[in-house]
Protein backbone atom coordinates (compact mmCIF):
# COMPACT_ATOMS: atom_id res chain seq x y z
CA UNK A 1 0.00 0.00 0.00
CA UNK A 2 2.89 2.37 0.93
CA UNK A 3 4.67 1.70 -2.33
CA UNK A 4 1.52 2.36 -4.75
CA UNK A 5 0.72 5.63 -2.68
CA UNK A 6 3.99 6.85 -2.96
CA UNK A 7 3.74 5.78 -7.17
CA UNK A 8 0.48 7.74 -7.17
CA UNK A 9 1.94 10.74 -5.12
CA UNK A 10 5.10 10.56 -7.91
CA UNK A 11 2.41 10.99 -10.58
CA UNK A 12 0.41 13.38 -9.71
CA UNK A 13 3.45 15.59 -9.01
CA UNK A 14 4.40 14.83 -12.11
CA UNK A 15 1.24 15.68 -13.90
CA UNK A 16 1.06 18.77 -11.87
CA UNK A 17 4.77 19.99 -13.03
CA UNK A 18 3.74 19.59 -16.45
CA UNK A 19 0.50 21.21 -16.05
CA UNK A 20 1.95 23.45 -14.94
CA UNK A 21 4.48 24.51 -17.54
CA UNK A 22 2.30 24.25 -19.82
CA UNK A 23 0.10 27.08 -18.33
CA UNK A 24 3.24 29.26 -18.11
CA UNK A 25 3.56 28.54 -21.76
CA UNK A 26 0.16 29.43 -22.61
CA UNK A 27 0.67 32.54 -20.79
CA UNK A 28 3.70 33.44 -22.90
CA UNK A 29 6.23 33.49 -19.90
CA UNK A 30 8.17 30.49 -20.52
CA UNK A 31 11.02 30.94 -19.51
CA UNK A 32 10.81 32.98 -16.85
CA UNK A 33 13.80 32.14 -14.85
CA UNK A 34 17.24 30.92 -15.32
CA UNK A 35 17.84 27.48 -18.00
CA UNK A 36 20.31 25.16 -17.13
CA UNK A 37 21.91 23.42 -19.56
CA UNK A 38 24.00 19.89 -18.84
CA UNK A 39 26.78 18.88 -21.04
CA UNK A 40 28.67 15.48 -20.36
CA UNK A 41 31.49 16.84 -21.35
CA UNK A 42 34.57 18.80 -19.45
CA UNK A 43 34.86 22.75 -20.19
CA UNK A 44 36.86 23.59 -23.10
CA UNK A 45 35.40 20.49 -25.26
CA UNK A 46 33.84 21.19 -28.38
CA UNK A 47 30.58 20.11 -27.05
CA UNK A 48 30.80 22.65 -23.57
CA UNK A 49 32.08 25.36 -25.91
CA UNK A 50 29.49 25.41 -28.38
CA UNK A 51 26.87 24.80 -25.89
CA UNK A 52 28.16 28.30 -24.47
CA UNK A 53 27.74 29.65 -27.82
CA UNK A 54 24.00 28.07 -28.35
CA UNK A 55 23.48 29.50 -24.44
CA UNK A 56 24.58 32.88 -25.20
CA UNK A 57 22.34 33.47 -27.55
CA UNK A 58 19.01 31.63 -26.33
CA UNK A 59 20.15 33.46 -23.33
CA UNK A 60 19.48 37.15 -25.16
CA UNK A 61 16.28 35.58 -27.10
CA UNK A 62 14.84 34.63 -23.74
CA UNK A 63 15.74 37.33 -21.21
CA UNK A 64 16.53 34.83 -18.96
CA UNK A 65 20.49 33.23 -18.09
CA UNK A 66 21.44 29.72 -19.67
CA UNK A 67 23.53 28.28 -17.32
CA UNK A 68 25.90 25.74 -18.82
CA UNK A 69 26.43 22.57 -16.20
CA UNK A 70 29.73 20.51 -16.77
CA UNK A 71 28.79 16.79 -15.68
CA UNK A 72 30.97 14.36 -16.42
CA UNK A 73 32.04 10.21 -15.84
CA UNK A 74 30.84 7.05 -17.26
CA UNK A 75 31.61 7.96 -20.78
CA UNK A 76 28.94 10.88 -20.98
CA UNK A 77 26.17 8.66 -19.17
CA UNK A 78 26.23 10.60 -15.72
CA UNK A 79 25.10 13.82 -16.77
CA UNK A 80 22.94 12.35 -19.28
CA UNK A 81 20.82 10.48 -16.58
CA UNK A 82 20.76 13.10 -14.55
CA UNK A 83 18.64 15.40 -17.11
CA UNK A 84 16.86 11.80 -17.90
CA UNK A 85 15.35 11.58 -14.24
CA UNK A 86 15.19 15.75 -14.00
CA UNK A 87 11.75 17.33 -13.78
CA UNK A 88 9.93 17.51 -17.15
CA UNK A 89 9.45 22.10 -17.08
CA UNK A 90 11.66 23.11 -19.29
CA UNK A 91 14.03 24.40 -16.95
CA UNK A 92 16.59 21.24 -17.49
CA UNK A 93 18.04 20.63 -20.74
CA UNK A 94 20.79 18.21 -22.28
CA UNK A 95 23.27 19.30 -24.62
CA UNK A 96 24.30 15.75 -25.62
CA UNK A 97 26.53 14.04 -27.75
CA UNK A 98 26.38 11.07 -30.26
CA UNK A 99 27.86 8.71 -27.06
CA UNK A 100 25.74 8.36 -24.40
CA UNK A 101 22.35 9.09 -27.10
CA UNK A 102 23.26 6.43 -29.64
CA UNK A 103 26.28 4.63 -28.84
CA UNK A 104 26.05 3.21 -25.70
CA UNK A 105 22.47 1.81 -25.66
CA UNK A 106 24.56 -0.75 -27.09
CA UNK A 107 28.17 -0.31 -25.46
CA UNK A 108 26.49 -0.60 -22.32
CA UNK A 109 23.41 -2.32 -22.79
CA UNK A 110 20.89 -3.48 -19.69
CA UNK A 111 23.68 -1.73 -17.45
CA UNK A 112 22.89 1.98 -19.20
CA UNK A 113 20.63 3.93 -16.59
CA UNK A 114 18.22 5.23 -18.76
CA UNK A 115 16.94 5.18 -21.86
CA UNK A 116 17.25 7.38 -24.55
CA UNK A 117 14.17 7.01 -26.67
CA UNK A 118 11.41 7.13 -23.50
CA UNK A 119 13.44 9.28 -20.69
CA UNK A 120 14.24 12.17 -23.24
CA UNK A 121 12.74 14.09 -25.69
CA UNK A 122 14.38 15.43 -28.87
CA UNK A 123 14.59 19.47 -28.96
CA UNK A 124 16.81 19.82 -32.25
CA UNK A 125 19.91 18.48 -34.21
CA UNK A 126 22.38 21.73 -33.64
CA UNK A 127 25.69 20.13 -35.81
CA UNK A 128 27.55 17.64 -37.49
CA UNK A 129 31.15 17.33 -37.00
CA UNK A 130 33.22 14.75 -39.22
CA UNK A 131 36.49 13.31 -38.76
CA UNK A 132 39.17 13.43 -40.74
CA UNK A 133 41.34 10.31 -41.37
CA UNK A 134 45.09 11.22 -41.52
CA UNK A 135 48.48 10.18 -41.52
CA UNK A 136 51.72 10.33 -40.33
CA UNK A 137 53.66 11.95 -43.13
CA UNK A 138 55.98 9.30 -43.18
CA UNK A 139 53.80 6.40 -44.25
CA UNK A 140 54.02 6.15 -47.53
CA UNK A 141 50.03 6.82 -48.75
CA UNK A 142 48.41 9.17 -49.76
CA UNK A 143 45.42 8.11 -50.98
CA UNK A 144 42.24 6.01 -49.05
CA UNK A 145 43.45 3.23 -51.51
CA UNK A 146 46.99 2.87 -50.96
CA UNK A 147 46.09 3.08 -47.38
CA UNK A 148 43.69 -0.19 -47.88
CA UNK A 149 46.17 -1.92 -49.95
CA UNK A 150 48.56 -1.45 -47.11
CA UNK A 151 46.33 -2.71 -44.52
CA UNK A 152 45.77 -5.52 -46.60
CA UNK A 153 49.12 -6.54 -47.69
CA UNK A 154 50.61 -6.13 -43.78
CA UNK A 155 47.89 -7.26 -41.65
CA UNK A 156 47.72 -5.76 -38.03
CA UNK A 157 50.83 -3.37 -38.89
CA UNK A 158 49.02 0.28 -38.89
CA UNK A 159 47.93 1.54 -35.43
CA UNK A 160 45.28 3.72 -34.92
CA UNK A 161 44.33 6.18 -31.85
CA UNK A 162 41.20 5.97 -30.05
CA UNK A 163 40.20 8.17 -26.85
CA UNK A 164 37.82 5.21 -25.77
CA UNK A 165 35.83 2.60 -26.49
CA UNK A 166 33.38 3.86 -28.82
CA UNK A 167 34.13 6.79 -29.84
CA UNK A 168 34.10 8.34 -33.04
CA UNK A 169 37.90 7.41 -33.25
CA UNK A 170 37.12 4.13 -32.57
CA UNK A 171 33.38 3.49 -34.41
CA UNK A 172 35.32 5.35 -37.81
CA UNK A 173 38.23 3.04 -37.42
CA UNK A 174 36.04 -0.25 -36.77
CA UNK A 175 33.85 0.72 -39.39
CA UNK A 176 36.39 0.85 -41.98
CA UNK A 177 37.71 -2.10 -40.60
CA UNK A 178 34.34 -3.89 -41.16
CA UNK A 179 33.76 -2.55 -45.00
CA UNK A 180 37.04 -3.15 -45.58
CA UNK A 181 37.71 -6.21 -44.14
CA UNK A 182 41.25 -4.88 -42.85
CA UNK A 183 42.48 -4.96 -39.47
CA UNK A 184 43.86 -1.73 -38.21
CA UNK A 185 44.54 -2.44 -34.60
CA UNK A 186 43.07 -0.09 -32.17
CA UNK A 187 45.10 1.93 -29.69
CA UNK A 188 43.06 2.95 -26.50
CA UNK A 189 44.52 6.68 -24.98
CA UNK A 190 42.97 8.83 -22.21
CA UNK A 191 43.40 11.92 -23.97
CA UNK A 192 42.96 13.09 -27.61
CA UNK A 193 45.82 15.09 -27.41
CA UNK A 194 48.06 12.40 -26.47
CA UNK A 195 46.46 10.67 -29.17
CA UNK A 196 47.04 13.37 -31.45
CA UNK A 197 50.54 14.22 -30.03
CA UNK A 198 52.16 10.30 -30.70
CA UNK A 199 49.82 10.71 -34.36
CA UNK A 200 52.16 13.52 -35.41
CA UNK A 201 55.37 11.55 -33.35
CA UNK A 202 54.90 8.68 -35.55
CA UNK A 203 54.27 5.97 -32.31
CA UNK A 204 50.80 5.26 -34.45
CA UNK A 205 50.48 5.43 -37.75
CA UNK A 206 47.01 6.38 -38.66
CA UNK A 207 44.66 9.11 -36.88
CA UNK A 208 40.54 9.69 -37.16
CA UNK A 209 39.61 12.56 -35.27
CA UNK A 210 37.22 15.29 -34.95
CA UNK A 211 38.32 17.84 -37.48
CA UNK A 212 38.60 21.08 -36.07
CA UNK A 213 41.80 19.92 -34.01
CA UNK A 214 43.18 18.65 -36.85
CA UNK A 215 43.05 21.41 -38.84
CA UNK A 216 46.63 23.43 -37.45
CA UNK A 217 48.29 19.86 -37.99
CA UNK A 218 47.22 19.28 -41.30
CA UNK A 219 48.11 23.51 -42.63
CA UNK A 220 51.66 22.62 -41.22
CA UNK A 221 52.08 19.45 -42.90
CA UNK A 222 52.24 17.16 -39.68
CA UNK A 223 49.69 15.15 -40.40
CA UNK A 224 48.91 14.01 -44.05
CA UNK A 225 44.79 14.73 -44.62
CA UNK A 226 43.65 11.33 -46.54
CA UNK A 227 39.64 11.89 -46.36
CA UNK A 228 37.00 13.27 -44.41
CA UNK A 229 34.01 11.52 -42.63
CA UNK A 230 31.57 13.34 -43.81
CA UNK A 231 28.57 12.60 -46.36
CA UNK A 232 29.28 16.06 -48.34
CA UNK A 233 32.84 17.52 -48.90
CA UNK A 234 33.60 20.40 -45.84
CA UNK A 235 33.17 24.09 -47.46
CA UNK A 236 36.54 24.72 -45.00
CA UNK A 237 38.40 21.68 -46.71
CA UNK A 238 36.92 21.35 -50.48
CA UNK A 239 40.17 19.27 -52.15
CA UNK A 240 39.73 16.44 -48.91
CA UNK A 241 37.30 13.77 -50.33
CA UNK A 242 34.96 12.48 -48.60
CA UNK A 243 35.70 8.45 -47.42
CA UNK A 244 32.92 7.10 -50.16
CA UNK A 245 34.48 9.26 -53.15
CA UNK A 246 38.19 8.05 -51.95
CA UNK A 247 37.10 4.67 -52.48
CA UNK A 248 34.50 3.20 -49.34
CA UNK A 249 30.95 3.88 -50.30
CA UNK A 250 28.60 4.08 -47.59
CA UNK A 251 31.09 5.19 -45.03
CA UNK A 252 29.94 8.02 -43.20
CA UNK A 253 30.21 9.21 -39.33
CA UNK A 254 30.12 12.28 -37.59
CA UNK A 255 30.08 13.25 -33.60
CA UNK A 256 26.93 15.64 -33.65
CA UNK A 257 25.66 17.50 -30.77
CA UNK A 258 22.03 18.90 -30.27
CA UNK A 259 19.50 19.88 -27.29
CA UNK A 260 17.54 17.23 -26.21
CA UNK A 261 14.61 17.79 -22.66
CA UNK A 262 13.68 15.33 -20.03
CA UNK A 263 10.77 12.94 -21.56
CA UNK A 264 7.85 14.23 -19.20
CA UNK A 265 8.46 17.71 -20.98
CA UNK A 266 5.02 19.08 -22.42
CA UNK A 267 5.02 19.33 -26.59
CA UNK A 268 4.36 23.16 -26.35
CA UNK A 269 7.44 23.18 -24.19
CA UNK A 270 9.46 21.30 -26.60
CA UNK A 271 8.11 22.66 -29.86
CA UNK A 272 9.20 26.32 -28.29
CA UNK A 273 12.70 24.89 -27.45
CA UNK A 274 13.29 23.57 -30.94
CA UNK A 275 12.01 26.75 -32.34
CA UNK A 276 14.45 28.81 -30.12
CA UNK A 277 17.62 27.07 -30.59
CA UNK A 278 16.67 26.45 -35.02
CA UNK A 279 16.52 30.41 -34.69
CA UNK A 280 19.85 30.49 -33.10
CA UNK A 281 21.51 27.87 -35.57
CA UNK A 282 20.49 30.05 -38.79
CA UNK A 283 22.21 32.87 -37.13
CA UNK A 284 25.08 33.96 -39.92
CA UNK A 285 27.87 34.36 -36.78
CA UNK A 286 26.67 31.14 -35.14
CA UNK A 287 26.61 29.01 -38.66
CA UNK A 288 29.99 30.81 -39.46
CA UNK A 289 31.63 29.75 -36.54
CA UNK A 290 30.30 26.21 -37.18
CA UNK A 291 31.38 25.74 -40.50
CA UNK A 292 35.13 26.89 -39.85
CA UNK A 293 35.31 23.91 -37.83
CA UNK A 294 34.73 22.21 -40.72
CA UNK A 295 31.15 20.86 -39.52
CA UNK A 296 27.75 21.30 -40.86
CA UNK A 297 25.28 23.61 -38.66
CA UNK A 298 21.88 21.87 -39.02
CA UNK A 299 18.99 22.82 -36.74
CA UNK A 300 15.58 20.58 -37.22
CA UNK A 301 12.20 19.85 -36.00
CA UNK A 302 12.01 17.34 -32.39
CA UNK A 303 10.59 14.62 -35.18
CA UNK A 304 13.15 14.95 -37.71
CA UNK A 305 16.29 14.88 -34.60
CA UNK A 306 13.75 11.92 -33.34
CA UNK A 307 14.24 9.66 -36.37
CA UNK A 308 18.37 10.68 -37.21
CA UNK A 309 18.90 9.24 -33.40
CA UNK A 310 16.89 6.29 -34.20
CA UNK A 311 18.84 5.55 -36.75
CA UNK A 312 22.48 5.97 -35.53
CA UNK A 313 21.33 3.39 -32.56
CA UNK A 314 20.56 0.92 -35.28
CA UNK A 315 23.72 1.84 -37.47
CA UNK A 316 26.10 1.76 -34.22
CA UNK A 317 24.75 -1.23 -33.06
CA UNK A 318 25.71 -3.61 -35.80
CA UNK A 319 29.27 -1.95 -36.20
CA UNK A 320 29.75 -2.35 -31.64
CA UNK A 321 28.25 -6.02 -31.81
CA UNK A 322 30.81 -6.93 -34.82
CA UNK A 323 33.96 -5.52 -33.44
CA UNK A 324 32.66 -6.74 -29.86
CA UNK A 325 33.45 -3.44 -27.99
CA UNK A 326 33.26 -3.44 -24.60
CA UNK A 327 33.21 -0.25 -21.74
CA UNK A 328 36.09 0.32 -20.08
Amino acid sequence: MKRRTAIRITALALLAAGMWSATVFAQGRFPEKSVRMVVPAPPGSAPDILARLLGQKLSDIWGQPMVVDNVVGASGNIGTDRVAKAPGDGYTLLFNTIGPIAVNVTLFGDKLPYDPLKDLTPVSLVTKMPNLLTVNPNVPVKSLKELIAMAKKEPGKLRYGTAGPGTTQHLSGELLNTLEHINLVAIPYKSSAQMTTDAIGGQIEVLFHNAQPLLPHVKAGTLRPIAITSAKRSPTLPDIPTMSEAGVPGFEITAWFGVMAPGTTPQPIVQKLSADVQKVVAMPEIRDRILADASEPIGNRPEEYAAFIRSEIAKWRVVIKQANMKPD
